[in-house]
């Protein structure tokens, strides 16, 4: 079993324990390769038959968030075998943000934007119109009642996956 959480916190230390029955430690050892907005390789430490990653504060804080793409890959010095594989969303170090930093996700951004035009709407009764041969079209009021609602159950999706805090893990079997 192997606990890869689905997202990390830049400025936070990461901490991942990875049990591989099959690759144990310290005859093998792991490495935890990260692809995305940057590139990140961390070395597993053993700990009795256990693999443990590792990163102090001090070094996510560098990391660039956004969303990757992981592998981990075990190795015995000349065998090398891929184990895992899976998408990890490092996030924002929020300590390291200036006033006026915009934390919404692209979701909640998304969603203000389209009640933002459909509270607009009230005061604007034209769906299309044209002026010196340039003409525009208004998206449809149904299609925006559509779109929110879409990105409103999105939201609230997105909310209960996070109820169970953040650094949530998933369990993994890996074999």
């Amino acid at each position: 079993m192997g606990d890869i959480p689905n997202e990390i916190g830049a400025g936070l230390t990461f901490r991942a324990v990875v049990e591989q029955p099959h690759y144990p430690a310290p005859e093998w050892g792991l490495t935890l390769f990260l692809r995305g907005p940057g590139t990140i390789d961390l070395e597993s430490i053993a700990t009795g038959s256990a693999h443990a990653f590792e990163a102090a504060a001090t070094v996510t804080k560098d990391w660039a968030p956004g969303r990757y793409a992981y592998v981990i890959r075990a190795t015995d010095g000349s065998d090398v075998q891929q184990v895992a594989q899976g998408e990890v969303l490092i996030g924002q170090d929020i300590a390291a943000q200036a006033q006026g930093f915009d934390s919404r996700d692209h979701v909640r951004k998304v969603l203000d934007a389209i009640e933002a035009v459909i509270e607009n709407r009230a005061t604007i009764d034209q769906q299309s119109y044209t002026i010196n041969n340039r003409s525009l079209q208004r998206t449809p009021l149904s299609e925006l009642v559509k779109l929110r609602n879409q990105y409103r159950t999105e939201l609230a999706a997105k909310k209960t996956r996070r109820r169970g805090g953040f650094g949530r893990s998933i369990k993994v079997r890996l074999t």
